[in-house]
C-alpha cells in the first residue's frame, strides 16, 4: 500500500489515468456507458489542458515537438467520440513522462553512491601516534599510514622503500605497479599488502580520485539534449492534417467533413512506432546482455560514427595469462609451472591465480605448500615436496643468493622467476592477451560504417600499440589519465562517439561521450553506472552488435512512421472527397495502428537482425 501511495505523490498522473481507465471498465460492465464517455472525455480533455498549457509554453520558446500533436490527437478523438482511443493515448503520454523523471532520478542517486565511495578518512601520523581525521582536514606536508588494502586517500609521495599497488581504478591497467621511495601515488590507487607511509601531496579536493567524481558529476549535468524521433515528423503531419481537413470542411461546406477526415489524421502512427520498435529493440539488446538505459541512447547509438575503447578490460581480457614458461638448464618447463603454481596457490596475488589456472589448463598435479613466507610485493618462499621454491621478483631471488640469468621482457608483458635449492631454474612471462574477438569487432564497426576508432589507455605507448596493431586500430593515446581521456573524447573532430570502457577510471569519459558503453560483467560500478548502455557479459562483441541492433531499430521505426503516415494521408484525401465516414473512418484508422504496431514489433526479433557480411 505504502509502494502505491509513493507511485501516486511522484506520478500523480500516471496514477489517476489508471484509476480512470479502471473505473471506466466497471462503468461499461454495469452498462453506464453515458458515464464512461463522460468519465474518459472528461479526464482525457484536463490531460489535454495541461499539455496545451505546456504547448503553449514551448511554442514561445521557439520548440516544436510531439506535444502539439498529441493534443490534437486527444481533443480529436474526444470529439469524434473514440473515449478509449483518448485515454489510451493520454495513459501513453504520462507514462512517458514517469520514465523519463524514474531515468533522471536514478541518474543522481547512481552519481550519489559514486561520491559515497570516495574516501572519507585518512590516517595522519602525529609523532609515534595515529589519529583518524576527515579527509578534508589532510594538508600538503602530513604524513599518513595507509593500511595493507586501503585506497590511498589524497595524492601523495611514497616514505617506505617499496611498495606495491593496484591502479586499475585508475590507469586500466590490471597488473600491480612497483613504486619506490619518493615517487608520486596517485589517490584512489589500493595498497598492497603491508601498511606504508606516505606524505600527501596534494589535498583531497585536488586529488586524483576527486577529479575523476567531479568530471563525472560536470559531463553528467551538460549532456547535450537529444531531439526524441517523433518530434521531427509531428508539426509536419499536424499541418498537414489540418490542411485536408479545412480544404474539405470549405469544399464541402460541412464541418462533419472536418471531423471526417481528423478521425483518420491521428498521430497513433508517431505516437505508437517510435516507442514501441525502440521499447522492442531495447528488449532484443537484453536479450543479448546488452543494457540499454533509453530510448533517447538507442537513437543516439544508431548514430555513432566514431568508437574509443578502453584497452585493459576491454580489448583485451583484463587479467593476466602464462604465455611461455622459460626453463633453464635441469628443468623442464611443466616442472618449473607446478612447483611455482604450487607454492603460489595460497597468495592473493593477481599473478598467482593465473599460475594455478594455467597449471590446470595443462593438468598438472599441484602439492600442498608448506614453511610458507611470502614478502608483499616481492615472492613467496615454500616447501613443495622435496624442494625448496622461490617464486618473485629477480630483486627477491638476487637477495636469496640466486644467480639469474634472464632474457629481456618484452613491451606488454611480466615476468616471475623461479629458483628451485636455491638454483634459478627459469621464468614465467604473463601476458594481458587481447580478447580473440577484438580484432573482428573493428573489422565489424567498419561495416557498420564507423569512420574511425582510437584506443585510450594508461599503459605504456609500446604496449598500447602492440594491442592497436594486432587488433585493427590506427590511433592510440597511451599512458592516459581519466582527464587526459575526457580531453581526447571531448576533442575528437569525428562524432556521435561512442566510449567503451569497464573501469572506475572510464566512468568520466563514459559520461562525456555521446553514448558510453561499460563492460559491466567483470567491470567497476561506476563505469556501469555512469554508462548508457551496460554489456552483461563478458564479450566486447557486444559493442558491433549493439550498434546493428540500434541501426536496425531505427529503421524499423522510421519505416513504420512513414508506413503510417502514408496510409494514413491516403485515408485523409478519401475522407476529404466524403467517401468515409466518421465511424468506417475510426475502424479504419485502428487497422492502420495495428499495422503500424506490428511493423513496429519487427524489431523485438519476429525477423532475425542482419547479420554483418
Amino acid at each position: 500500500m505504502k509502494k502505491i501511495e509513493k507511485f501516486a505523490r511522484s506520478y500523480p498522473f500516471v496514477f489517476w489515468t489508471a484509476v480512470t481507465i479502471v473505473v471506466a471498465f466497471i462503468f461499461k460492465l454495469t452498462g453506464l456507458q453515458l458515464a464512461v464517455n463522460y468519465l474518459l472525455s472528461g479526464f482525457s480533455l484536463v490531460v489535454a489542458a495541461k499539455l496545451g498549457v505546456g504547448m503553449v509554453r514551448t511554442l514561445r520558446e521557439g520548440h516544436y515537438g510531439v506535444d502539439i500533436l498529441a493534443v490534437t490527437a486527444i481533443i480529436s478523438t474526444v470529439l469524434v467520440g473514440e473515449h478509449w482511443a483518448a485515454i489510451v493515448i493520454v495513459l501513453m503520454l504520462t507514462g512517458g513522462e514517469a520514465l523519463e523523471d524514474f531515468a533522471a532520478a536514478r541518474a543522481r542517486r547512481e552519481l550519489n553512491a559514486l561520491l559515497k565511495r570516495a574516501p572519507q578518512i585518512a590516517h595522519k601520523v602525529v609523532g609515534e601516534d595515529t589519529v583518524q581525521v576527515k579527509l578534508a582536514a589532510v594538508k600538503v606536508g602530513d604524513v599518513l599510514l595507509v593500511l595493507p588494502g586501503e585506497v590511498v586517500p589524497v595524492d601523495a609521495e611514497l616514505l617506505d622503500a617499496a611498495a606495491e599497488f593496484d591502479e586499475s581504478s585508475l590507469t586500466g591497467e590490471s597488473l600491480p605497479v612497483e613504486r619506490k621511495r619518493g615517487e608520486e601515488l596517485l589517490s584512489g590507487s589500493i595498497n598492497g599488502g603491508t601498511a606504508i607511509k606516505v606524505r600527501a601531496s596534494r589535498s583531497a579536493k585536488e586529488s586524483q580520485y576527486q577529479q575523476i567524481i567531479e568530471l563525472v558529476k560536470a559531463a553528467s549535468s551538460t549532456e547535450a539534449p537529444f531531439v526524441r524521433l517523433a518530434d521531427r515528423y509531428a508539426v509536419p503531419f499536424t499541418i498537414v492534417s489540418f490542411a485536408i481537413a479545412g480544404v474539405a470542411w470549405a469544399m464541402a461546406g460541412d464541418p462533419v467533413r472536418f471531423a471526417e477526415v481528423l478521425v483518420v489524421a491521428t498521430p497513433c502512427p508517431l505516437l505508437l512506432a517510435a516507442p514501441i520498435a525502440l521499447i522492442s529493440g531495447m528488449s532484443r539488446a537484453a536479450k543479448h546482455g546488452i543494457i540499454v538505459k533509453s530510448g533517447g541512447v538507442l537513437e543516439r547509438l544508431a548514430t555513432v560514427r566514431a568508437v574509443a575503447f578502453d584497452k585493459t578490460g576491454t580489448l583485451t581480457r583484463g587479467e593476466p595469462s602464462v604465455t611461455s614458461v622459460k626453463p633453464r638448464d635441469g628443468f623442464d618447463s611443466d616442472d618449473i609451472l607446478r612447483l611455482a603454481a604450487s607454492a603460489e596457490q595460497l597468495s592473493a596475488h593477481i599473478l598467482s591465480n593465473s599460475l594455478v589456472s594455467e597449471s590446470k589448463r595443462r593438468k598438472l598435479s599441484l602439492s600442498a605448500p608448506t614453511n610458507v613466507e611470502e614478502v608483499t610485493g616481492q615472492g613467496i618462499r615454500a616447501s613443495v615436496d622435496e624442494f625448496e621454491v622461490l617464486v618473485g621478483k629477480s630483486d627477491f631471488l638476487k637477495q636469496a643468493g640466486v644467480t639469474i640469468l634472464a632474457d629481456d621482457i618484452k613491451a606488454g608483458e611480466t615476468a616471475v622467476y623461479v629458483a628451485v635449492n636455491n638454483k634459478f631454474a627459469g621464468e614465467i612471462l604473463f601476458r594481458d592477451e587481447v580478447r580473440p574477438e577484438s580484432k573482428k569487432v573493428i573489422i565489424d564497426l567498419k561495416k557498420l560504417g564507423i569512420r574511425h576508432t582510437l584506443m585510450l589507455t594508461g599503459d605504456m605507448q609500446a604496449t598500447a600499440e602492440r594491442i592497436a596493431k594486432e587488433v585493427g586500430i590506427t590511433e592510440v593515446r597511451a599512458e592516459c589519465l581519466p582527464v587526459d581521456k575526457v580531453n581526447a573524447v571531448r576533442n575528437l573532430k569525428t562524432r556521435p562517439v561512442m566510449m567503451v570502457g569497464d573501469g572506475v577510471n572510464d566512468a568520466p569519459v563514459l559520461a562525456v561521450a555521446e553514448v558510453g558503453m561499460a563492460m559491466g560483467a567483470r567491470g567497476s560500478t561506476a563505469a556501469s553506472e555512469t554508462a548508457d548502455v551496460v554489456v552483461l557479459v563478458d564479450d566486447i562483441s557486444k559493442s558491433a552488435q549493439a550498434i546493428m541492433i540500434a541501426k536496425h531499430t531505427i529503421k524499423i521505426a522510421l519505416q513504420s512512421i512513414w508506413v503510417g503516415i502514408a496510409i494514413s494521408v491516403g485515408l485523409m484525401i478519401v475522407a476529404a472527397n466524403g467517401y468515409i465516414p466518421a465511424v468506417v473512418g475510426a475502424g479504419l484508422q485502428e487497422v492502420v495502428d495495428v499495422i503500424v504496431i506490428f511493423n513496429a514489433l519487427r524489431a523485438h526479433g519476429t525477423f532475425r537482425v542482419p547479420k554483418l557480411a
